[in-house]
């Protein structure tokens, strides 16, 4: 199936992407087809007339509403004006492609030269259109020649017999530079494996237009996968695969790549390799001692075995180990959490207690001391063992006192 994204020719860097799925014979010879006949994926020798500027002009002053053209100037020509009236009158900087500025000039403005101008900007090898458009209006009073943005372009007001430039710069190298276009543009092949992500695709081919090709990998890769020498010059960047094995499958991606016009298109294919279809044939059971025939239409294996190894596993455990690394990382965090309380709290513990020991405003008239403890001891010796009831007697006498509040103050 096919899934495609065409381009947008203003956006240089827009993508294609394109997706198919092949199914091959295991032993034959598999293309995957990556064509493209656009110019600019294509030499061309006319590099010096790609570029091109042209002023217009939209003007009410005639009464009719429509589009005029007023000069125009390649890259490798001179530049043209249309009407015999502008002659002299008007033109461009002669260096403009050198420059970047390719603003127009107007000698002895006139009324009819008020509308609204266009520089138009074509890159034809590119499909790149830029367009800057400036109006311009005529007045007879030189205190009112002035410029200023009205909020989508600017607005120029000239004095009518002068002379004035509308601006229209850009020096960006696609429009300066004269480079060559054939040597800006390459092709290139990546392979993935079944199990292996985009970003570690091996890279097979890369070809130059220029006419440079580098084959990567084994060297029975490099034999079995190639494109044909005049790819750039047909437009067919096709990949031709020889003698397909079962490790031939994978996801192959073909990128096209022009470095001068900022392009890049992208065709992805996926590939499944089956083995042929044997054919059944009736074997006589009497004749046991003769040997079946040899049939040269069924394809015969390999010598070589190849093994491999299922990436699925190797991948669950890769996430598994992401998945425990987490948890050990958050089982650390919540440790470091709980000392880190902890601590505050005995911190916190240890200055409460010494605020508390360390208070002075004891309030002594309300500090009650039992008399019993102040009270003198009599010099006659009270025992336990009592000799009657009446020793005994005083001696709960004298220690059963009431308590006084006593002020220590007075």
């Amino acid at each position: 199936y096919w899934l495609s994204v065409p381009a947008d020719a203003s956006n240089p860097d827009s993508v294609v992407v394109s997706v198919l799925n092949v199914s091959a014979v295991l032993g034959s010879q598999a293309v995957l087809p990556c064509k493209s006949y656009r110019m600019v994926w294509t030499q061309d020798r006319l590099n010096d007339r790609q570029r091109v500027v042209h002023w217009d002009v939209y003007s009410k002053y005639y009464g009719g509403n429509k589009v005029e053209r007023l000069c125009d100037m390649y890259s490798a020509g001179d530049q043209r004006v249309y009407s015999s009236y502008n002659q002299g009158r008007i033109f461009m900087p002669q260096n403009a492609f050198a420059d970047g500025n390719f603003s127009l000039v107007i000698k002895d403005v006139a009324e009819s030269d008020e509308g609204t101008y266009s520089c138009n900007l074509h890159h034809h090898y590119c499909h790149l259109y830029e367009t800057v458009k400036i109006q311009l209006d005529i007045t007879k009073k030189a205190e009112e020649a002035s410029e200023y943005w009205d909020g989508e372009k600017p607005v120029i007001v000239a004095l009518e017999g002068s002379t004035v430039t509308l601006p229209c710069v850009n020096r960006n190298h696609i429009w300066t530079e004269r480079h060559s276009e054939e040597e800006q543009q390459v092709v290139h092949w990546d392979r993935q494996p079944p199990g292996v992500p985009h970003d570690r695709a091996d890279r097979l081919i890369d070809l130059y237009a220029s006419g440079e090709r580098r084959s990567y990998g084994p060297l029975f890769i490099r034999q079995k996968m190639n494109i044909t020498d005049t790819a750039f010059a047909l437009g067919d960047f096709s990949l031709r695969i020889s003698q397909l094995e079962s490790a031939d499958e994978g996801t192959y991606s073909c990128h096209l790549h022009h470095h001068y016009c900022g392009l890049h298109e992208r065709r992805i294919y996926q590939v499944f390799v089956t083995e042929p279809v044997r054919e059944k044939k009736v074997v006589n059971l009497t004749t046991h001692n003769i040997a079946p025939a040899v049939d040269p239409n069924v394809v015969r294996g390999h010598n070589v075995i190849n093994v491999i190894i299922p990436e699925s596993r190797v991948h669950f455990f890769q996430q598994l180990g992401y998945v425990l690394a987490t948890l050990l990382l958050f089982i650390v965090f919540l440790i470091i959490v709980v000392l880190v309380t902890r601590k505050r709290r005995q911190r916190a513990y240890k200055i409460f207690l010494c605020h508390t020991f360390s208070r002075k405003d004891v309030n002594l008239k309300e500090f009650t001391v039992d008399t019993t403890d102040l009270a003198q001891y009599r010099s006659e010796d009270i025992r336990l063992d009592y000799k009657n009831n009446i020793l005994k007697e005083k001696a709960e006498q004298a220690r059963g006192f009431p308590a006084k509040n006593i002020d220590l103050d007075k």
